[in-house]
Protein backbone atom coordinates (compact mmCIF):
# COMPACT_ATOMS: atom_id res chain seq x y z
CA UNK A 1 0.00 0.00 0.00
CA UNK A 2 2.95 2.30 0.54
CA UNK A 3 3.69 2.66 -3.20
CA UNK A 4 0.01 3.02 -3.97
CA UNK A 5 -0.49 5.79 -1.41
CA UNK A 6 2.73 7.62 -2.36
CA UNK A 7 2.20 7.64 -6.12
CA UNK A 8 1.39 10.81 -7.97
CA UNK A 9 -2.31 11.18 -8.75
CA UNK A 10 -1.67 11.20 -12.49
CA UNK A 11 0.53 8.07 -12.47
CA UNK A 12 -1.88 6.22 -10.22
CA UNK A 13 -4.94 7.17 -12.27
CA UNK A 14 -3.22 5.83 -15.38
CA UNK A 15 -2.33 2.59 -13.61
CA UNK A 16 -5.86 2.19 -12.24
CA UNK A 17 -7.23 2.40 -15.77
CA UNK A 18 -5.79 -1.08 -16.33
CA UNK A 19 -8.29 -2.32 -13.70
CA UNK A 20 -11.32 -0.46 -15.06
CA UNK A 21 -11.20 1.81 -18.09
CA UNK A 22 -13.16 4.58 -16.42
CA UNK A 23 -11.36 7.87 -15.84
CA UNK A 24 -14.01 8.88 -13.31
CA UNK A 25 -13.49 5.68 -11.29
CA UNK A 26 -9.70 5.86 -11.39
CA UNK A 27 -9.72 9.53 -10.38
CA UNK A 28 -12.05 8.88 -7.43
CA UNK A 29 -9.99 5.94 -6.17
CA UNK A 30 -6.78 7.94 -6.46
CA UNK A 31 -8.25 11.05 -4.80
CA UNK A 32 -9.35 9.25 -1.65
CA UNK A 33 -5.86 8.19 -0.57
CA UNK A 34 -4.23 7.32 1.69
CA UNK A 35 -5.69 3.88 2.32
CA UNK A 36 -4.59 2.14 5.51
CA UNK A 37 -5.02 -1.34 4.04
CA UNK A 38 -6.29 -3.36 1.09
CA UNK A 39 -9.80 -3.74 2.52
CA UNK A 40 -10.17 0.03 2.73
CA UNK A 41 -8.96 0.43 -0.83
CA UNK A 42 -11.37 -2.23 -2.09
CA UNK A 43 -14.27 -0.61 -0.24
CA UNK A 44 -13.44 2.73 -1.87
CA UNK A 45 -13.08 1.09 -5.28
CA UNK A 46 -16.47 -0.56 -4.86
CA UNK A 47 -18.07 2.71 -3.79
CA UNK A 48 -16.57 4.53 -6.76
CA UNK A 49 -17.85 1.80 -9.08
CA UNK A 50 -21.37 1.95 -7.63
CA UNK A 51 -21.45 5.67 -8.40
CA UNK A 52 -20.66 5.28 -12.10
CA UNK A 53 -23.34 6.40 -14.52
CA UNK A 54 -24.32 4.37 -17.56
CA UNK A 55 -22.17 6.59 -19.85
CA UNK A 56 -19.21 5.92 -17.50
CA UNK A 57 -19.90 2.19 -17.70
CA UNK A 58 -20.26 2.33 -21.47
CA UNK A 59 -16.86 3.99 -21.64
CA UNK A 60 -15.38 1.20 -19.50
CA UNK A 61 -17.04 -1.46 -21.66
CA UNK A 62 -15.16 -0.29 -24.75
CA UNK A 63 -11.94 -1.71 -23.31
CA UNK A 64 -13.42 -5.07 -22.30
CA UNK A 65 -13.31 -8.32 -24.22
CA UNK A 66 -14.47 -11.85 -23.58
CA UNK A 67 -12.30 -13.83 -21.18
CA UNK A 68 -9.82 -16.05 -22.99
CA UNK A 69 -10.73 -19.68 -23.40
CA UNK A 70 -8.33 -22.44 -22.42
CA UNK A 71 -5.97 -23.29 -25.31
CA UNK A 72 -7.35 -26.82 -25.73
CA UNK A 73 -10.93 -25.62 -26.31
CA UNK A 74 -12.34 -27.20 -29.45
CA UNK A 75 -13.30 -25.03 -32.43
CA UNK A 76 -17.04 -25.75 -32.20
CA UNK A 77 -16.99 -24.17 -28.74
CA UNK A 78 -15.38 -21.03 -30.15
CA UNK A 79 -18.11 -20.92 -32.78
CA UNK A 80 -20.85 -21.34 -30.17
CA UNK A 81 -19.32 -18.63 -28.00
CA UNK A 82 -18.94 -16.26 -30.95
CA UNK A 83 -22.58 -16.78 -31.90
CA UNK A 84 -23.80 -16.25 -28.34
CA UNK A 85 -21.68 -13.14 -27.99
CA UNK A 86 -22.95 -11.74 -31.30
CA UNK A 87 -26.54 -12.30 -30.14
CA UNK A 88 -25.78 -10.56 -26.85
CA UNK A 89 -24.10 -7.61 -28.54
CA UNK A 90 -26.98 -7.26 -31.02
CA UNK A 91 -29.50 -7.24 -28.17
CA UNK A 92 -27.69 -4.92 -25.76
CA UNK A 93 -25.29 -2.94 -27.96
CA UNK A 94 -22.13 -3.69 -26.03
CA UNK A 95 -19.67 -6.44 -25.24
CA UNK A 96 -20.61 -9.15 -22.74
CA UNK A 97 -18.66 -8.89 -19.47
CA UNK A 98 -18.37 -11.37 -16.65
CA UNK A 99 -15.98 -11.85 -13.77
CA UNK A 100 -14.74 -15.43 -13.72
CA UNK A 101 -12.21 -15.04 -10.92
CA UNK A 102 -13.38 -18.11 -9.03
CA UNK A 103 -13.97 -20.32 -12.05
CA UNK A 104 -11.56 -23.12 -12.93
CA UNK A 105 -10.14 -22.84 -16.47
CA UNK A 106 -11.80 -26.11 -17.42
CA UNK A 107 -15.20 -24.60 -16.55
CA UNK A 108 -14.71 -21.25 -18.30
CA UNK A 109 -16.47 -22.13 -21.54
CA UNK A 110 -19.49 -23.68 -19.85
CA UNK A 111 -19.87 -20.74 -17.47
CA UNK A 112 -19.51 -18.20 -20.28
CA UNK A 113 -22.09 -19.88 -22.49
CA UNK A 114 -24.46 -20.41 -19.59
CA UNK A 115 -24.16 -16.79 -18.47
CA UNK A 116 -24.60 -15.29 -21.92
CA UNK A 117 -27.65 -17.44 -22.65
CA UNK A 118 -29.16 -16.65 -19.27
CA UNK A 119 -28.52 -12.93 -19.52
CA UNK A 120 -29.97 -12.72 -23.03
CA UNK A 121 -33.37 -13.07 -21.32
CA UNK A 122 -32.80 -9.93 -19.23
CA UNK A 123 -34.54 -6.72 -20.15
CA UNK A 124 -32.08 -3.90 -20.98
CA UNK A 125 -32.44 -2.15 -17.63
CA UNK A 126 -31.89 -5.36 -15.68
CA UNK A 127 -28.84 -6.14 -17.82
CA UNK A 128 -27.40 -2.70 -17.13
CA UNK A 129 -27.45 -3.51 -13.42
CA UNK A 130 -25.77 -6.88 -14.04
CA UNK A 131 -23.13 -5.25 -16.26
CA UNK A 132 -22.39 -2.61 -13.62
CA UNK A 133 -21.91 -5.32 -11.00
CA UNK A 134 -19.70 -7.45 -13.27
CA UNK A 135 -17.50 -4.45 -14.11
CA UNK A 136 -17.20 -3.65 -10.40
CA UNK A 137 -16.21 -7.25 -9.66
CA UNK A 138 -13.68 -7.24 -12.53
CA UNK A 139 -12.13 -3.99 -11.29
CA UNK A 140 -11.89 -5.38 -7.78
CA UNK A 141 -10.25 -8.63 -8.92
CA UNK A 142 -7.79 -6.79 -11.15
CA UNK A 143 -6.91 -4.40 -8.35
CA UNK A 144 -6.27 -7.24 -5.90
CA UNK A 145 -4.20 -9.11 -8.47
CA UNK A 146 -2.20 -6.01 -9.33
CA UNK A 147 -1.42 -5.17 -5.72
CA UNK A 148 -0.72 -8.69 -4.50
CA UNK A 149 0.83 -10.52 -7.36
CA UNK A 150 2.58 -8.67 -10.05
CA UNK A 151 6.04 -7.52 -9.09
CA UNK A 152 6.15 -5.54 -12.32
CA UNK A 153 2.67 -4.11 -11.92
CA UNK A 154 2.18 -0.44 -12.62
CA UNK A 155 0.30 -0.10 -9.32
CA UNK A 156 3.41 -1.16 -7.45
CA UNK A 157 5.80 1.00 -9.43
CA UNK A 158 4.11 4.34 -9.77
CA UNK A 159 6.29 7.34 -9.15
CA UNK A 160 5.99 8.87 -5.68
CA UNK A 161 4.35 12.24 -5.52
CA UNK A 162 6.73 15.14 -4.98
CA UNK A 163 7.41 15.81 -1.31
CA UNK A 164 6.37 12.35 -0.14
Amino acid sequence: MEHFNAASAQALEQALLSCLRSPRWSRRVAEHRPYPDLDSLLAAADEAAYDLTWPDLTEALTAESLPPLPPDTYSAAHTALSAAHAAYEARFGHVFVICLADVAPTETLDRLLEAIRSRLTNDPEEERMVVADELRRLARERLVHALRGAGNCALNHTQPAPGR
